[in-house]
């Protein structure tokens, strides 16, 4: 059966619940953040639901899951800065890197794939946790969205990733766990694998519609050509 890596040239990756569980460092500064103003804590799982769409749109969340209404913006201001703050110390201190990535990241590079990040985190912070998780050198560059209107969902990001690497976008698989990377993938013409293990429960990757859904991301290496889509049911 013919591989889908005899047909791609690229292989570009999410970051936050794709390469690295980050969600650990994203609740001890979530929750530090609610301590500091006076708000009651949140459950990692309440957190992990809200990684994905940059650092404004998690605080924002967070502060409606404790307080279970909209603050006003002085408030919201002051927490993304306090947000901030407390997770530039603490990037890579209870996150990891997910089992077998290093190894997929290897295996791709040695069959000839460009890599590359792709993520709704905000620069600042991708640099410093791609270096500390020790993954810099196995991507060509890293996208970040640091400005609102390029962030996931819309296909900006990944288009300029495949013109910065003079490839189509058909030719440029896309691998993530969200709901927001599929449809970013599908706007921009990349095929696109879902893994099943980040924060984006499976029946709800499956309502996405991606080519693939996979529940290691080592399964890239061997997927098939033709998608694999796997339904609810599956």
């Amino acid at each position: 059966m013919p591989s889908l890596l005899e047909r791609i040239r690229v292989v570009a990756f999410d970051l936050d619940g794709t390469l690295v569980d980050t969600a650990p460092d994203l609740a001890l500064a979530a929750n530090a953040m609610l301590e500091s103003l006076g708000y009651p804590p949140l459950a990692k799982r309440q957190i992990e639901a809200l990684i994905g769409d940059g650092i404004d749109k998690l605080v924002e969340g967070v502060l409606i899951e404790s307080i279970d209404r909209v603050t006003g913006p002085a408030v919201l201001a002051a927490a993304r800065t306090q947000f901030r703050q407390l997770y530039a110390t603490r990037l890579f201190d209870r996150s990891r890197v997910y089992p077998t990535v290093l190894t997929t990241l290897q295996a791709l590079g040695a069959r000839g794939k460009r890599l590359c990040c792709v993520t709704n985190k905000h620069s600042a912070f991708t640099s410093p946790l791609l270096d500390a998780a020790k993954l810099t050198n196995f991507f060509a560059f890293a996208l970040c969205a640091d400005r609102a209107e390029e962030r996931k969902p819309k296909p900006d990001l990944l288009l300029a990733a495949s013109a910065r690497l003079q490839v189509a976008p058909s030719e440029m698989l896309y691998v993530g766990d969200s709901a927001a990377d599929i449809a970013a993938a599908h706007a921009a013409g990349c095929p696109v694998a879902a893994v099943d293990y980040g924060y984006t429960e499976r029946n709800r990757l499956a309502e996405a519609c991606p080519d693939w859904i996979i529940g290691s991301i080592a399964e890239l290496v061997a997927l098939p050509a033709e998608p694999r889509f796997a339904n609810v049911e599956a």
